[in-house]
């Protein structure tokens, strides 16, 4: 996606690469700084390209200008730096599993996973701090991360429910990456899609990109370097709509929201991989959920410290319940 360099200034550079090609170069910057761990808000980035602090080869930059080739860019970042530390907060949390090594939880809708710019409180990280009674310096951070995600190996859209697992020690935290690296967790699914798919079982297998008319959604790009496999099973099927589970076999950012937009049928209520559904009881059962209908239901791996192969389930949660119970 893009390299950085830093400075204790705040000035830091980015390469927009291929991958940006035909962007446009705010969101591209905005993409950029996100991965390389610097991420602004939208006002934030605003104003540093309004006072002419987004420059390419010394020139301001315009946010509207496309970029093409590959463009090293320099932003100064807005005095007031990230929040580089999460704090506990008192919040309701769902614990599935508990022990010296792990914390296994139910991720509810509407939360965020980790601290971020506009994001410092309210999220399963906080909640995490408070039920352990430590300090975000307490819990182990996977090497590349910022401070704002203490003991996360990986993450759940904001609006996607369902089990996340914590690691509470330095080796629960190496063991589990190395398992999500592999691909060698157990992970499944519940959506409910719009139309009705063909197929009773389908393994999907494209690459994985950022889609270049969108920088905010990723899409199966060929010849991408890195590959995203889910394999969907059709559950229900009524008269405009369906209910799948996902497998994955990979575990890339968006890949079921992306393969279920790839397949022609998008997650209902999903209104970045898909529209507002048109059907009057199509939109009205969306409406009962507000969110895309995704629900990790399903988490298995090996234990860290017995190496026992563990599996954590969480039901459909009450909005899916009641989506569900509209579309029959």
């Amino acid at each position: 996606m893009g390299t950085s360099l830093g400075d204790p200034a705040g000035r830091v550079s980015v390469e927009l690469g291929e991958s940006f090609a035909g962007a446009r170069v705010d969101r591209a910057v905005a993409d950029a700084l996100d991965a390389a761990g610097h991420p602004v808000s939208r006002s934030q980035l605003q104003r540093s390209f309004a006072s002419g602090e987004v420059q390419c080869e010394g020139r301001p930059l315009k946010p509207s200008t496309r970029v093409e080739g590959t463009m090293r860019v320099e932003v100064q970042l807005p005095t007031a730096a990230p929040l580089a530390r999460a704090f506990p907060e008192d919040l309701a949390l769902s614990v599935l599993f508990e022990d010296e090594a792990i914390l296994v939880v139910d991720k509810p809708p509407g939360m965020v996973a980790h601290v971020s710019v506009g994001h410092e409180r309210g999220t399963l990280v906080n909640a995490v701090l408070h039920h352990l009674g430590v300090g975000a310096e307490e819990l182990p951070v996977v090497e590349g991360n910022p401070g704002t995600r203490p003991g996360l190996v990986h993450r759940l859209d904001k609006d996607t429910s369902g089990v996340m697992v914590v690691a509470k020690t330095v080796e629960a935290l190496r063991t589990l990456a190395e398992a999500f690296s592999r691909h060698d967790i157990d992970r499944r699914y519940r959506c409910f899609v719009r139309g009705v798919p063909g197929f009773e079982d389908k393994r999907v297998a494209t690459g994985h990109a950022r889609d270049p008319k969108d920088r905010r959604r990723f899409a199966p790009v060929k010849g991408a370097k890195r590959r995203a496999i889910t394999r969907f099973r059709r559950v229900a099927r009524w008269e405009k709509s369906a209910e799948l589970t996902a497998e994955l076999e990979t575990g890339r950012t968006h890949q079921i929201r992306m393969h279920a937009r790839f397949l022609g049928h998008p997650i209902l209520g999903d209104l970045l991989y898909g529209r507002e559904a048109r059907d009057p009881k199509l939109r009205a059962a969306s409406d009962l959920a507000g969110r895309q209908a995704l629900h990790a239901e399903l988490l298995g791996f090996d234990h860290p410290l017995s190496g026992e192969r563990v599996r954590f389930e969480s039901p459909l949660p009450a909005d899916l319940a009641a989506m569900r119970a509209a579309l029959v």
